[in-house]
């Protein structure tokens, strides 16, 4: 208990909006549009994104840690609505660890997600979880009526406290543990650009394992190539994109960014997103850019001035129809802006 106290404590300091922006609170602009942009409220804490199989909707992984709005959404792009995801619970082997202590009793509060393919053959969410317990909650998600439902299958316990997750092609995951190694860890500042955490690899044979080599300043969010060959961390203090290879153990190249990258995703072309808060002190400025994960070069796609702001907090950037919408770990939210 006293592990996850102090690691959740660590965590929601580093989520802090009175760190995040250290001022006054930022103006924020309006619902609706905006010259280049759209403000669509009427969510809780988009921390992550991710797009259903068929392009239609948005998953939304709302981070709202104990108070309403925590859960997970799909948002329809064409009538602006947010709307709970239906939940039943069918647990099977495969999905997860024995140690699993069974279906959720209370709502999930979701963190990063991961959708991929299962290898029985069923799309999969994968949601970092920290509501009542400290695990990845593994999903099946399903079509229906129109629209699509989670089953809960299994889960998985972290032995620190997760961010961000990535499903691997058998089934496992890697996930990041931005303040695992302690009190030492980031030498006693969190926002000090030191080392604080690490990043684990979960197999249904083997269990958890942490990664050689992944030690980063707050490593954030994650993505895994379709392979399973490649990972590509983001080092959120660090300012920093880093590939790994999962096959070797080894870091392979880093990229600096001018912002605090936060969750990543993948473009329908296999270029990566990244976007975050432009640093602390910065009053509603934010980053979003595009990196190929071959040559790690960079293409600035927006930046956001301080000032009045459309959000704060950003924490994902998602390509979807030609449009990238933008969430935040807090606020009531989503930003649209023209590809």
């Amino acid at each position: 208990m006293k592990r996850t106290l102090t690691a959740v404590t660590f965590g929601l300091l580093a989520l802090n909006p009175v760190l995040a922006q250290r001022g006054q609170p930022v103006e924020l602009l309006s619902c609706g549009p905006h010259d280049d942009l759209e403000v669509i409220c009427g969510t809780s804490g988009p921390e992550d994104l991710e797009l259903t199989p068929d392009g239609r909707f948005l998953i939304v992984s709302q981070f709202a840690m104990g108070g309403t709005g925590a859960g997970l959404t799909l948002f329809d792009p064409i009538d602006r609505s947010f709307t709970p995801m239906a939940t039943t619970a069918d647990r099977r082997v495969g999905w997860g660890e024995l140690a699993c202590p069974g279906p959720m009793t209370q709502p999930v509060a979701s963190r990063g997600i991961s959708l991929g393919t299962h290898p029985s053959g069923v799309p999969a969410l994968y949601v970092v979880n920290h509501g009542g317990r400290e695990t990845i909650e593994m999903f099946e998600l399903r079509p229906a009526d129109a629209r699509w439902e989670l089953v809960w299958h299994g889960c998985a316990v972290g032995s620190a406290d997760y961010n961000d997750v990535a499903i691997l092609p058998d089934g496992g995951y890697v996930a990041t543990r931005p303040t695992a190694l302690g009190e030492e860890g980031g030498g006693g500042n969190l926002f000090g650009g030191q080392p604080s955490g690490n990043v684990a690899r979960w197999t249904s044979e083997g269990g958890e394992e942490i990664l050689p080599n992944t030690e980063a300043a707050y490593p954030n969010g994650v993505v895994a190539d379709p392979d399973g060959r490649y990972a590509y961390i983001a080092a959120w203090t660090g300012r920093q994109i880093r590939k790994y290879d999962l096959e070797s153990g080894t870091q392979l190249e880093i990229v600096d960014l001018d912002f605090m990258p936060d969750n990543i995703t993948w473009t329908p072309e296999g270029g990566l997103l990244a976007a975050g808060i432009a640093g602390l002190g910065a009053q509603g400025g934010f980053g979003v850019a595009e990196i190929d994960p071959a040559t790690l070069t960079v293409t600035k796609v927006y930046e956001a001035p301080q000032g009045a702001a459309p959000i704060t907090g950003v924490s994902v950037a998602l390509e979807a129809d030609g449009e990238i919408y933008i969430g935040a770990y807090q606020g009531d939210r989503l930003v649209r802006i023209d590809r």
